[in-house]
């Protein structure tokens, strides 16, 4: 029996285009948004991603990478412009499952992006807890995030299900003997949590 449930973030709940970040820094400095992309290392951003950095050293690290003229929190507006507003789940699912099930979030973000989204995505409100790569200091799908997300889920891991985008994270998440499925669409997960006999 389902006890808890594990959502990821990105591109499950909410949908995000990377190029939109590119794109909307570029005006803000001497670099067009391919260039843009390619002056962020991706150690830098997992860095930040695992809470080794804060947010104030991560901004200013990327602004001298890329000559910007912003200051901290137009980068922040301008770094989340990644997000698109319609979310891939309905709030209406989040609230009943709340009603019935332990309800998580296990993601890998960062301290700038979670706070925006927060701000932005009220549906967010429905969850209990939230596991959170920048908090936890690991990212998926190193063992460490799921460990941690299994304490919070305070159940056995066989009566979680957990939802992802990316294959290697449901794997991941499968090993540690959770009931993991990749998400596809709002239509399927909801197919996948009724064949589970899980109500909302």
């Amino acid at each position: 029996m389902i006890r808890a449930i594990f959502f990821d973030l990105g591109q499950v709940i909410v949908p995000f285009d990377l190029r939109r970040g590119y794109a909307a820094l570029a005006p803000y400095c001497p670099h067009p948004p391919e260039q843009v992309q390619a002056r962020i290392p991706a150690d830098l951003v997992r860095a930040f991603e695992e809470g080794r950095i804060r947010p104030e050293q991560f901004v200013g690290e990327i602004s001298r990478r890329l000559e910007l003229k912003v200051g901290y929190r137009q980068f922040c507006e301008l770094w989340s412009s990644i997000f698109l507003p319609e979310t891939l789940v309905t709030e209406s699912l989040l609230e009943g499952l709340a009603r019935g099930y332990r309800l998580l979030l296990l993601s890998n973000t960062n301290a700038i992006h979670y706070r925006m989204i927060r701000e932005r995505y009220p549906l967010l409100r429905h969850f209990h807890d939230r596991v959170l790569s920048y908090e936890v200091g690991a990212l998926k799908p190193d063992e460490r995030i799921y460990r941690e997300a299994l304490r919070r889920a305070g159940c056995r891991p066989g009566e979680c299900f957990y939802t992802d985008d990316i294959a290697e994270y449901v794997e991941a998440g499968r090993r540690h003997g959770m009931d993991a499925v990749q998400f596809r669409s709002a239509a399927q997960l909801e197919e996948e949590l009724r064949a589970r006999g899980v109500r909302w």
